[in-house]
């Protein structure tokens, strides 16, 4: 065990988690109608819940299991052999699942801002703890787990790169929120706008800083190489919240807060599965393109496609880490058959698994609820709360 590696580890899984409560909750949050923001909280609060139980009890071995290249078992299930003094690498095996943990609980998360103001309860429950067993711990086993995906697997020596989940979080994380989105339909009301923009500011601002958990923690060391992730992530979010901005200058006049602070993300998202591969340039790069990309991938399936993906997951999150996943090729840092080949076989998994569930769980409790309830808000109706009583 290294005790430097060890102590920032630890960090870097309270920053993780961090990004989810409060950050990832407080971003969503103020993006939809002050009737609906509790019901957010809701959801982002009790994934966190459900997820840090199911990666005990069966995720961490499905991920991180020696079972096959495929599959990891369950021969670590409820961290069975799993003691204080077992290690993963230099680090404590505990301190590797806990920081694991904290992955497969905002993935899921992510996928609520796709289906916010109008989703059953019970559905996004039932679904993100399904979808996360099934569907996200065993893509982290083919690239992160020694699967068949990774290195000295089906792409040869150079296995598929993806340093901190640009496939394994944003990629697959974002498709499953555009199928629910195009499952669910749009809302009935798309026209409101954010009810409060300083939570998304405040949201993305605590996003930004746990990334660093996030990218620079995937290291796992405290080196030099956990220093340039944490260096490139900052650079590409910057530069990538400036282009964002001055593109919607640039076509609508105005440069919003909303908008720079949605750029942020993006530039987040799309450094990611690179951030342990590239340099200061390539960040911004990266960063650079990322602000644009995004934003034209908003607008096309908002207002071409009309998929009311409400609060842009794939736009943000799928195509910038599509996007990362992609530059580590064009950057000469890992294959491109690996890079393609990974995004199209974990993107047809994801997309089956994901379209499966939502038949099945959409049987056992409804996926959208009532007209009445979305249009009074979910908040009221189905937690019987009011963020904001105005005459108290």
């Amino acid at each position: 065990m290294n005790g430097a590696d060890t102590a920032w580890i630890m960090i870097a899984t309270a920053l993780v988690l961090f990004m989810t409560l409060p950050g990832l909750a407080l971003f969503y949050g103020g993006l939809v109608r002050a009737r609906n923001v509790l019901s957010v909280f809701m959801h982002c609060y009790a994934i966190a819940c459900l997820m840090s139980i199911l990666w005990l009890a069966f995720g961490y071995s499905i991920a991180f299991g020696d079972a096959n290249p495929f599959w990891g078992g369950l021969g670590k299930s409820f961290l069975n052999g799993v003691t204080a003094d077992s290690l993963s690498g230099t680090l404590p095996e505990i301190l590797f699942f806990a920081f694991q943990m904290t992955f497969a609980i905002i993935t899921p998360a992510l996928i609520v801002g796709a289906y916010v103001e109008r989703v059953g309860f019970g559905f996004v429950m039932l679904f993100s703890g399904a979808w996360m067993l099934l569907c996200y711990a065993p893509v982290v086993h083919w690239i992160w787990g020694g699967g068949f995906l990774s290195d000295g697997g089906i792409f040869g020596e150079t296995g598929v790169r993806d340093f901190a989940g640009g496939i394994v979080v944003h990629e697959t994380a974002g498709l499953a929120a555009l199928l629910i989105a195009i499952f669910l339909g749009p809302r009935k009301n798309q026209s409101t706008p954010p009810h409060n923009p300083g939570f998304v500011m405040i949201g993305a601002a605590m996003l930004w800083v746990g990334w660093f958990g996030f990218n620079g923690g995937s290291q796992l060391a405290a080196d030099g190489g956990a220093a340039m992730a944490i260096t490139v992530t900052h650079i590409s979010a910057a530069t990538a919240s400036l282009s964002w901005a001055l593109w919607e200058k640039i076509k609508f006049g105005k440069a919003s807060l909303v908008g720079i602070v949605t750029g942020t993300i993006a530039g987040l998202a799309s450094i990611t599965p690179a951030s342990g591969f590239v340099g200061p340039i390539e960040a911004l790069i990266i960063g650079a393109v990322a602000g644009i990309l995004c934003q034209e991938a908003v607008l096309l399936i908002r207002n071409r496609l009309k998929i009311d993906d409400t609060l842009d997951v794939f736009a943000v999150h799928g195509v910038g880490g599509i996007f990362g996943t992609i530059m580590i090729a064009v950057f000469g840092a890992g294959t491109w058959a690996a890079q393609l080949g990974g995004l199209l076989i974990v993107g047809v998994y994801t997309t089956i698994v994901t379209i499966a569930l939502i038949y099945i769980v959409k049987a056992i409790t409804p996926l959208r609820v009532d007209l009445e309830t979305e249009t009074n808000g979910l908040d009221l109706a189905v937690h019987g709360e009011r963020a904001y009583d105005m005459s108290s």
